[in-house]
């Protein structure tokens, strides 16, 4: 069953509320207004880019009735913290997992893929210097469908120059969520989510394929590491 027939299997509908992530698509918000129910937006934490317990706390009212997560770059969620708040408040937590995520094709790959993929962020993360490297939960295990950085400095500016200067050095980088889902037409809300505006202005996704040779990853680093050293991050 997908996400809105569960929502609606489990008696989420009109006039309930549902809170899901901004900074993903929009397809865990749809299912939830697909369900009947309004989708309400809370923030993320920094460094699993999935929703934060704290902030899905602070965003409950009495027409909450379920939590609908995504685990975003391959990246669980908080299973642990939301099922507390999900206790604490009586509510519903149904993951939202499907094409939120990105590079589809991977979702089905062998461990050994999947291995290839760690082993090749372990290389990054070891050699890169002038980006923020994935942070990883402890306890959790990272899937790296996407290997996502953060360009610290001036936001969005140094971000999409960042991202041009490697692209004119032949490296593969995109832009892995363009605008976040509160501020797209469909969505709008007039609302500030601090962890949420930062990573839609700072990250970026760097190739990580599995198939990727040792030279492929050093042709990344290179061009990284040539763009300067790390800034420090504001406060």
């Amino acid at each position: 069953m997908g996400t809105a027939e569960l929502l609606t299997a489990a008696g989420v509908g009109s006039g309930a509320e549902a809170i899901v992530p901004s900074y993903a698509t929009t397809e865990a918000a749809e299912a939830v207004r697909a369900a009947g129910a309004l989708p309400v937006f809370a923030d993320i934490d920094p460094r699993s880019f999935c929703l934060d317990p704290a902030a899905v706390t602070r965003a409950v009212t009495s027409r909450t009735a379920a939590i609908v997560p995504v685990p975003l770059f391959g990246h669980p969620v908080d299973h642990a913290g939301l099922r507390a708040v999900a206790r604490a408040h009586g509510l519903l937590v149904i993951e939202h997992d499907g094409s939120d995520q990105d590079d589809t094709a991977e979702h089905d790959a062998t461990r050994a893929s999947l291995a290839a993929r760690q082993a090749n962020a372990a290389y990054l993360d070891a050699r890169l210097t002038g980006v923020l490297t994935p942070a990883t939960a402890p306890g959790a295990e990272h899937r790296y469908h996407s290997y996502v950085v953060r360009v610290p400095g001036n936001g969005r500016p140094d971000r999409d120059a960042f991202a041009r200067a490697l692209r004119a050095r032949g490296v593969r980088c995109r832009v892995p969520v363009q605008t976040p889902v509160h501020r797209t037409s469909a969505f709008r809300r007039e609302l500030w989510l601090e962890e949420t505006e930062r990573a839609a202005d700072e990250c970026l996704a760097l190739p990580i394929d599995a198939g990727m040779t040792r030279r492929e990853l050093q042709r990344v680093v290179s061009a990284c590491n040539a763009l300067g050293g790390l800034l420090p991050m504001a406060a």
